[in-house]
């Protein structure tokens, strides 16, 4: 039997990378790997508009991964975009057309996040004892993460890149001068230096470098007969070298790619700082980054949910959210879910259940504004096993959980469908008005009825004697019934016959 295929697709700011694998008697295969070089960082302007000539450039190379899409099942099927496209103020241009390309939805993650894969992508492919200290060098964005075995201990996504510290620091008319390099190495070393004692007084035993820039340097020290390990020795040659060319048209070196020579000095200049401010002694190449973190977490389904469930745990702890109660909440909503059509898939499902795990987390604030502090603290929160697309999903649920309804950020957010994100926020206010009594610890059985040409009106069919046994709840959901129309939505609620 043939093993299935998985596919991660990154959205970087200076390349996209398609990554096709399947797994072999436990061990991963490479099946493919496609890399276009699209420098989309380069069309982001001083007002954060991604310019059209970019968009293009990425929309082309897409147009070319969706063909490899077309074989491969959803589930399988993972697409992330990072720094350029977390920047960008006109994103949702992009990536409306992005999605439609390739029929499958793109999660904008957050720098925090992009870090946690990359040390999950070079945990998974790269040998080391002790803590590592693991840096990746992108277009826009370069993360530092120190890690052990599979855990990070400390991680940040610092706003540099080999794509835009070209485009402030090096120009492509003028020559190359060690000043452009001095200027653009102090530059990093100030974006670096609020970081600098947290990794000094952590430590590592071993240092890992993934990605572009660093795989460059790699392969220049190989075809040079350099030696393998990098060295700030070895940098400081390399930047000889650079400056020797005279002008960045002009630069060619010894196993330097064609594509890699427009931002090869603006990275090497942030990999110096980086070695001359953190003491680095020497740096291997990783196996993996980003695109095997989001491979091996497709792999590890279990894993990620675990990870999931150690976060909500940990979330509810933090916060004092009533765990007992949440539970009853989320019992409801997915008995509820459970009776929907078209059904819940499992994302839905799991969606569902962390908001309603979450849903009193507001509280903590206050009551009266609850949702919405509920909707900012899930939207500022580090949440390890959630996407920033799944936090806003998660924020605008729980913005929506109760009075009247604000239905911008149900559409904004692009983790599921308005419709869904529409169906999961009416499941979640109608659970928690039937949680109500907080003693209670059981959940009643309710059937849910949609009509066939109008799918959007729910009756409620409550068990006999329910409205006088329950008049609060049951004055709760007419007030509810008044409310829906607000989204569109109609509610009918009956007590059935015993």
């Amino acid at each position: 039997m043939t093993s299935p295929l998985y596919a991660a697709i990154d959205l970087g700011s200076n390349s996209f990378h398609m990554l096709i694998v399947r797994e072999v008697d436990g061990a991963v295969q490479t099946v493919a790997k496609i890399k276009r070089k699209v420098r989309l960082a380069a069309g982001l302007g001083e007002d954060n508009q991604l310019d059209e000539a970019a968009m293009m450039r990425g929309w082309q190379c897409l147009s070319l991964f969706a063909e490899q899409l077309q074989d491969i099942s959803p589930p399988n099927v993972v697409i992330v975009a990072t720094a350029t496209l977390r920047q960008a103020v006109n994103r949702e241009q992009f990536i409306g057309k992005a999605e439609r390309i390739l029929n499958h939805p793109i999660q904008v993650i957050s720098g925090d996040q992009e870090a946690q894969i990359i040390y999950r992508g070079v945990a998974c492919t790269s040998s080391g004892r002790g803590q590592r200290l693991v840096i990746d060098i992108g277009g826009a964005s370069t993360e530092l993460i120190i890690g052990e075995k599979n855990r990070t201990l400390l991680l940040n996504s610092l706003h540099m890149g080999c794509v835009t510290w070209l485009n402030r620091h090096f120009n492509l008319s003028e020559p190359l001068t060690k000043e452009q390099f001095n200027h653009a190495i102090t530059a990093a070393k100030a974006i670096l230096s609020p970081y600098l004692s947290s990794y000094r007084r952590l430590g590592w035993q071993s240092c890992i470098g993934a990605s572009g820039t660093i795989q460059a340097v790699q392969e220049i020290m190989l075809a040079q007969q350099l030696g393998e390990p990098m060295t700030l020795k070895k940098l400081y040659q390399l930047r000889n070298q650079v400056l020797a060319c005279g002008q960045l048209e002009q630069l060619q070196l010894n196993g330097l790619s064609a594509d890699r020579t427009p931002v090869f000095p603006s990275g090497l200049a942030i990999l110096i700082a980086l070695f001359e401010e953190l003491k680095i002694k020497q740096m291997s190449l990783a196996g993996g980054a980003l695109r095997e973190g989001l491979v091996y977490g497709l792999l590890s389904q279990q894993s990620s949910s675990s990870v999931r469930t150690q976060t909500a745990q940990s979330f509810q702890k933090r916060h004092r959210i009533d765990a007992k109660h949440a539970q009853l909440v989320c019992d409801y909503a997915l008995q509820l879910a459970a009776q929907v059509t078209p059904g819940l898939d499992h994302h839905e499902r799991q969606m569902l259940r962390y908001s309603a795990m979450f849903h009193e987390v507001g509280l903590n604030i206050e009551f009266k504004r609850a949702p919405e502090h509920a909707a900012y603290i899930i939207d500022h929160s580090d949440l390890p096993g959630f996407s920033l697309e799944q936090k806003h999903l998660i924020s605008a649920i729980l913005l929506n959980q109760r009075d009247s309804w604000q239905l911008i950020p149900l559409k904004r957010q692009r983790a599921v469908t308005y419709s869904r994100a529409l169906m999961l926020t009416r499941i979640l206010r109608i659970a928690i008005i039937l949680s109500m009594r907080r003693s209670q610890h059981q959940c009643l059985s309710i059937n849910l009825l949609q009509q066939i040409d109008n799918p959007n009106h729910w009756t409620l069919n409550m068990p006999p004697g329910w409205l006088d046994d329950y008049p609060l709840r049951s004055a709760e959901l007419q007030l509810e019934q008044q409310n829906q129309p607000e989204a569109d939505l109609t509610l009918e609620i009956n007590e059935l016959i015993a």
